[in-house]
């Protein structure tokens, strides 16, 4: 077997978590957002128990049918067509949740927020929230963001996204009473985009409730 049959396209700063035993055997992974799978090859050849959803009923056939090949002791209606925002999951249903490039198709920040509460609701206490969406940090001279009003740019490619940076982020942790697994993680890809990597751990169930958006506090941090 190649290593590019065993580990597909997997994202690199998700093969990290693994790596460091973040995402290991035995825990239950939701990839929200899946597309056509490329970040849960590796997991479905290694007996993790994976759900996901996407918004494209052709992805959601196509990964079903990946997992015919390679998991077929897996239910294939693990994987259903819906938007993160309405999961068709319990609450604290998952280990780990991966939303990999999807928040940034959000068409302003009250559906990032509910997007990302649908992440959340999902993940148990004690859980990892994985996301890598577009970013204005780190943005330099020669990178082509269009302004288009509020957090929405056009792209170098001719799509628009939503671009958070980092005050947005660290206001999501806070509201959700997370703490970071990681600092940010930002890679600028020359004269095209930023994307960060943001990772959340899910701490005791603290009661706390209301808008995510917040102002005061500091979560806490392990690097």
């Amino acid at each position: 077997m190649t290593l590019q049959e065993q580990f597909g396209q997997i994202d690199i700063y998700l093969f990290d978590q693994i790596l460091r035993g973040n995402i290991s055997p035995g825990m239950r992974v939701v990839d929200a957002g899946c597309g056509g799978g490329r970040n849960i090859r590796y997991l479905l050849r290694e007996g993790y128990e994976v759900f996901g959803v996407d918004i494209s009923a052709e992805a959601v056939a196509e990964v079903r049918q990946m997992v015919s090949e390679l998991a077929p002791g897996l239910p294939v209606e693990n994987f259903q067509v819906a938007g993160v925002e309405e999961m068709p999951f319990a609450d604290e249903f998952a280990d780990v949740v991966v939303c990999n490039s999807v928040l940034h198709f959000a068409q302003d920040e009250a559906q990032l927020e509910a997007m990302v509460r649908g992440l959340w609701r999902v993940l148990r206490p004690g859980g990892m929230l994985f996301c890598r969406l577009a970013s204005t940090i780190g943005a330099v001279q020669g990178i082509a963001f269009e302004a288009l009003g509020g957090r929405r740019f056009k792209m170098s490619h001719g799509v628009e996204w939503l671009l958070v940076d980092e005050p947005l982020l660290m206001e999501l942790t806070r509201g959700l009473d997370g703490e970071l697994v990681d600092p940010l993680k930002t890679t600028v890809v020359q004269g095209q985009r930023c994307m960060t990597t943001w990772v959340v751990k899910k701490k005791a169930r603290s009661g706390r409730t209301g808008r995510m958006f917040v102002s005061s506090g500091m979560p806490g941090r392990r690097c």
